[in-house]
C-alpha cells in the first residue's frame, strides 16, 4: 500500500523535468496547469490593480499616473507571494532574490506591452481596448516563462 508519496529517490511532482529542451519542457499537463493558475492570478491581481487606481484617485485625490504606479507595484506583489505560494508551489528560489527578479520580468513585460500596444495603435485599425487585451496575452505569456524558467525555476 503507498502513502500517496513518492517513492524516496523520485522527483517531487512539482519539480522541474531536467530532460529535453526547454520548449519540450514547457509542453506538458504540469506547466499548462501553472498556466492556468498563473492566468487566474494574473486576472486577479490586476483587477485588485484596478481597484487601488480607482481608490487613490477617486477617493484619495491622488494622481492617475502616480496611483497607476501604485497600484502596478501593489497587484506584482501580491501576485508574487500567489506565485511563489501557488503557481511555483515548491521553487527554492531565495524570497528576496525571487523578488527583484519577479520584478524585472515585470518590467520587461511593461516593454513588451508597451511596445506592441504602441505598434497596434499605429499599424492597425483594431480598437484601444482589443489591442490592449491582444498584447496582454502575447506579454503574459512571455513573463510566465520567465518566471517559470528563470526566476522561480521550475521548467
Amino acid at each position: 500500500m503507498t502513502s500517496g508519496q513518492p517513492a524516496q529517490g523520485s522527483p517531487s511532482p512539482n519539480a522541474p523535468r531536467s530532460d529535453g529542451s526547454v520548449l519540450a519542457r514547457l509542453i506538458s499537463r504540469r506547466v499548462g496547469g501553472m498556466l492556468v493558475r498563473n492566468t487566474i492570478v494574473s486576472c486577479s491581481v490586476f483587477a485588485v490593480g484596478l481597484l487601488v487606481l480607482w481608490i487613490l484617485v477617486k477617493f484619495a485625490g491622488v494622481n492617475k499616473i502616480f496611483a497607476a504606479g501604485v497600484g502596478f507595484v501593489i497587484a506584482n506583489s501580491l501576485h508574487y507571494i500567489l506565485g511563489r505560494s501557488w503557481i511555483f508551489k515548491g521553487t527554492d528560489r531565495d524570497l528576496r532574490t525571487g523578488y527583484i527578479l519577479f520584478l524585472v520580468n515585470s518590467g520587461v513585460g511593461l516593454l513588451l506591452t508597451t511596445g506592441l500596444y504602441g505598434l497596434l495603435l499605429k499599424w492597425s485599425d483594431v480598437n484601444y481596448l482589443v489591442a490592449r487585451i491582444i498584447v496582454s496575452l502575447f506579454a503574459g505569456l512571455m513573463v510566465f516563462i520567465l518566471n517559470a524558467v528563470f526566476n522561480f525555476r521550475q521548467v
